[in-house]
């Protein structure tokens, strides 16, 4: 078997990997600018509040890297006929504007349609603030 001889990286060894590379895929989306689709509401597009989807008790933005990711989206969703309005945005007003602004755990869900090329950015420590983060003493995860 090959590699069998070397030696495993312990658990926190391999914990603290995945936070650094979270951290290097959180910094580039906060660094791009995204589509954000507007939901359907009342009131003008201006007025309209961010297309969202509830799991889990957690809210995600729901987020696209491009024009193309978001029409993969639409038909997955059997609305590709529809006209969808989106704003462009930093990355980065996601998590720290729109995402408090929901009232409940709220992260960001970046190309949804996409599967494993997908990302979640769930509201944690790192991704949103503090006092939003769930599970933080005194966040949202202390209401839920």
């Amino acid at each position: 078997m090959a590699g069998a001889d070397q030696p495993r990286p312990d658990a926190g060894e391999e914990t603290e990997r995945r936070r650094r590379v979270f951290a290097v895929l959180l910094g580039e989306f906060r660094r791009t600018p995204v589509l954000v689709p507007l939901g359907d509401g009342p009131g003008p597009d201006a007025e309209r509040g961010l297309l969202t989807a509830d799991l889990g008790g957690v809210r995600f933005i729901l987020a696209f890297s491009d024009e193309q990711a978001l029409a993969r989206y639409t038909v997955a969703r059997g609305e590709a006929a529809r006209k969808w309005r989106y704003r462009t945005v930093l990355g980065a007003r996601l998590p720290d504007a729109a995402a408090p602004a929901a009232g409940v755990p709220c992260g960001v869900a970046l190309d949804c349609a996409d599967g494993e090329d997908g990302m979640v950015f769930p509201p944690v420590r790192g991704a949103v603030p503090d006092a939003m983060a769930v599970g933080a003493d005194g966040g949202a995860g202390d209401h839920a």
